[in-house]
């Protein structure tokens, strides 16, 4: 069963290997990273995790059983109790209810270990699974917006509120 861990510099190898097995089927639905991106990794990786450790944003990794990263789900800009969701799943490990899974424990954690009250995202219109994911765990859509020239939507979730399909009153 995969496990989302914090990112740490230990990943790097099983991160890069995600990110380039996945470039193609990753740019069919998101702007494609560059090919910066991967020639500056390990100084980009380095960025990252000084201000994850300043708290200005939180990196997580789905970690299969033999190590591979299935998937990464981000909080990135950090600020008056808020933050902006990421998320992105290998083509491998699609459709298995893994980003759901992995957005409610996000959503979980931003709540209890980083003291956040609500979370922002953004997809596009064509992408579906990344809508029906959001729908899922509780994000509202909040306006039409536009994607590197793509229409669409901009969504935000309440974290005091329960999660849905949860009987549980809601966290102060």
């Amino acid at each position: 069963m995969p496990v989302l861990q914090p990112l740490g510099r230990g990943h790097a190898p099983a991160l890069l290997e995600f990110e380039l097995k996945n470039r193609t089927y990753f740019a069919a639905s998101i702007p494609d990273r560059g090919d910066d991106y991967f020639a500056q990794f390990d100084a980009r990786l380095d960025e990252l995790l000084t201000d994850q450790a300043a708290g200005l944003l939180h990196f997580h990794v789905l970690v299969a059983d033999d190590g591979a990263v299935l998937g990464r789900v981000n909080l990135v800009d950090v600020e008056g109790g808020s933050a902006e969701l990421g998320y992105r799943i290998a083509e491998e490990a699609a459709g298995r209810g893994l980003a759901t899974a992995a957005v409610h424990q996000i959503c979980d954690l931003a709540a209890t270990a980083y003291g956040l009250t609500a979370l922002r995202a953004r997809t596009t219109l064509d992408n579906a699974g990344s809508r029906a994911v959001l729908a899922r765990t509780g994000f509202t859509p909040i306006g039409e917006i536009q994607l590197s020239g793509r229409p669409g939507l901009s969504f935000v979730r309440n974290l005091a509120a329960a999660r849905p399909g949860d009987d549980s009153p809601a966290s102060p």
